[in-house]
């Protein structure tokens, strides 16, 4: 069995990624990652303030910002959506929530609806690093929780 060539020409439908040292990148694409955390982290508060830091034309940052990524933004990490049903009791959104510290998930977004019949529906979206969990494994995490009615998987990135 032959193993698959590596090549320049791709489907264009289909995007694929390689993690290279930043030892052997050209100094633009150190700079547009540079731009994109002074900007995420909020040190500035434009790009054009951000490029001018950096020492980068905006063109070049707008040519390369879609394409240039930290091992940490794109690759490292998944995000992971759940659904759950809590019920209406004192502290029970808090112990999800220190569930989702404990298997190092970073939440990203959480939605809780108005409590009907005892019992709140929640949609949690949460980034997982460290230690390697999976959707499912967390699910199975959040439903030991004390006050946990049900919980599904919506989704996993």
């Amino acid at each position: 069995m032959s193993e698959p060539s590596i090549t320049a020409d791709t489907d264009a439908s289909e995007t694929r990624y390689a993690v290279v040292s930043c030892d052997v990148l050209p100094e633009v694409f150190i700079k547009v990652m540079e731009v994109k955390r002074l900007l995420a982290c909020g040190d500035e508060k434009s790009s054009a303030s951000a490029c001018k830091r950096a020492d980068i034309s905006r063109s070049a940052f707008y040519k390369y910002r879609d394409s240039v990524f930290t091992y940490e933004e794109k690759l490292k990490g998944r995000t992971v959506s759940l659904y759950a049903v809590l019920r209406d009791t004192p502290g029970v959104l808090s112990s999800v929530l220190a569930c989702l510290h404990r298997c190092n998930a970073n939440v990203l977004t959480l939605n809780q609806s108005v409590p009907i019949d005892g019992a709140a529906a929640v949609t949690v979206t949460v980034k997982l690093s460290g230690r390697p969990m999976d959707g499912a494994s967390l699910r199975k995490e959040v439903c030991g929780v004390d006050g946990v009615v049900e919980v599904r998987l919506i989704s996993e990135e």
